[in-house]
């Protein structure tokens, strides 16, 4: 048997067998990965799965965070402070999910699609 190396740097015996990851613990990590990401709930996330090419395509639909519009009209760079536009926030979101959902998983994924569905007024990070 081959043996690789844990965490901790020390070695394990590798088993026969597999290991799966169900469809729903992977939706369960993208909604998670994008909703700390876009500053939502993860219920308000929907998450589907295609294959492409033997990868993974992850496609989001999603309100996404925003601060509240009267503080924006007092104060425009809180927009910048926040992460730029919604269309900047959204394009900029792909690689950090993608990323995340690829660590945390061992999945391979070749894309990820964000359809922004509405938003959502935060306050601090929170949701109002």
């Amino acid at each position: 048997m081959t043996a690789a190396p844990d965490v901790a740097g020390s070695s394990v015996l590798e088993l026969a067998g597999h290991n799966r990851i169900s469809t729903q613990a992977l939706t369960s990590v993208a909604q998670a990965a994008a909703a700390q990401t876009l500053g939502v709930s993860a219920s308000d996330v929907r998450a589907s799965w295609a294959d492409d090419a033997g990868l993974l395509a992850l496609s989001l639909a999603l309100p996404i965070g925003i601060p509240p519009l009267g503080e924006v009209a007092r104060d425009p760079r809180r927009v910048e402070r926040t992460g730029g536009s919604v269309l900047d926030r959204a394009v900029a979101a792909k690689a950090t999910i993608l990323a995340l959902v690829q660590e945390l998983t061992g999945s391979r994924l070749s894309r990820v699609d964000i359809r922004i569905t509405g938003i959502r007024t935060t306050r601090g990070g929170r949701v109002l």
